[in-house]
């Protein structure tokens, strides 16, 4: 079984097993550490919701630095577990753990989140489904992470901030404007 190292905040280093999934691709090392300098390391009061949570690397990271609250959503029943296990493992109380579809979840969902990571699986038109829901997901002013095939330049009512590529993935950080 292949592992995720958490690259920062209280459970630095620590290794979680990555579930067996075709498709299923951890946002790499490098990328989640760009991403983190980008919004500052101390995520302490936020709300962040990981929609596509896959190996749960992006919603795992925030709850490492701090975050009040994450949701991390999977489909995968395979995934699903073994991010039950890695939350079990860290002791993460303030991680909760769905199973089910992610434009349900969105839909449905209570509050608005201070950031969202979207890392869908490639080429299955799942943003363009999620993007009429951002407005209801994020608070005026949060943050959307996208991870894609290829660069996107706006998304919902968000501005790109910043962007980059390593290998295959495109991920940009947007920024919902006020209201």
């Amino acid at each position: 079984m292949s592992r995720l190292r958490i690259v920062g905040g209280q459970w630095r280093s620590r290794q979680l097993p990555v579930a067996q999934v075709p498709g299923l691709r951890p946002t790499p090392d490098r990328v989640r550490e760009t991403v983190f300098n980008w919004l500052g390391q101390d995520l302490t009061g936020w709300r962040c919701l990981d929609l596509f949570a896959g190996t749960g690397a992006m919603g795992l990271e925030a709850a490492s630095r701090g975050a009040e609250r994450v949701d991390l959503v999977e489909y995968d029943a395979r995934a699903f577990a073994v991010l039950q296990q890695s939350v079990r493992t860290l002791e993460a109380t303030q991680v909760g753990v769905f199973r089910g579809d992610a434009v349900k979840f969105a839909a449905s969902a209570r509050q608005a989140y201070d950031l969202l990571f979207l890392d869908p699986p490639y080429h299955k038109g799942w943003l363009a489904r999620i993007e009429p829901l951002v407005p209801r997901l994020v608070q005026p002013q949060g943050w959307v992470y996208v991870e894609a095939e290829a660069p996107i330049d706006a998304f919902a009512d968000c501005e790109r901030v910043r962007s980059g590529k390593v290998g295959q993935v495109c991920y940009q950080l947007m920024r919902r404007r006020t209201e």
